[in-house]
């Protein structure tokens, strides 16, 4: 399962300042009517891309120069509300994909959809996001590294400390995050374990 270890993700980033940025803002409910996840990264943040572009400004997710970035900088209690997995959906599909998430905090269910989604939300501290972001929007080519393994934070010469709970940390640096995948390797014992149950043989 090497493939689906989450040790060290690294790429360009992208910040989107605020606290308290719900669900809602992150993928519109009208979306939540789609019959899978494919399409919805073209649309996070799509009504707070359309405000700011009718007060003649820009969103991030709408700025050319963050358009390759696969880390998302935010600030606090980010994904509150309601318990849409379309938002972290929507992150992981934008652009060449959102693998990874630092932050001050986050909702817990969409921390936990996050975790079943193998995309890391690691959390920092108010003053060390705020040089994340600084850093990446006077540089948005420097490479940013989140370091799941060592906890830590680089965006150019920025350094900072990072964490996630014991349990997904765990479970991203072996690469158990995917239940399905776990079940799919084990069908074996799966298989020899419902071949002596009873109710599986006729009751035999």
């Amino acid at each position: 399962m090497e493939d689906l270890k989450r040790s060290r993700i690294a790429g360009k980033a992208i910040p989107v300042r605020g606290n308290d940025i719900d669900t809602d803002r992150i993928i519109p409910a009208r979306f939540l009517r789609c019959v899978t996840f494919d399409d919805l990264g073209a649309h996070a943040f799509e009504d707070d891309r359309a405000q700011l572009k009718a007060k003649g400004q820009t969103h991030s997710f709408d700025e050319a120069k963050y358009a390759q970035a696969t880390v998302l900088l935010v600030n606090k209690n980010f994904g509150c509300g309601s318990s849409r997995e379309h938002a972290p959906q929507a992150i992981m599909r934008w652009g060449n994909g959102i693998k990874a998430i630092v932050g001050e905090s986050f909702a817990e269910i969409f921390f936990g959809n996050c975790v079943t989604l193998g995309v890391p939300c690691m959390t920092v501290s108010e003053g060390d996001i705020e040089k994340l972001m600084a850093a990446v929007e006077a540089n948005p080519s420097a490479e940013v590294v989140v370091d799941v393994a060592k906890g830590q934070v680089t965006a150019g010469s920025v350094t900072v400390s990072c964490h996630i709970a014991d349990g997904p940390h765990e479970a991203f640096l072996k690469g158990t995050w995917d239940s399905t995948a776990e079940l799919l390797a084990a069908k074996g014992q799966i298989a020899a374990t419902a071949g002596n149950l009873p109710y599986f043989n006729g009751w035999k």
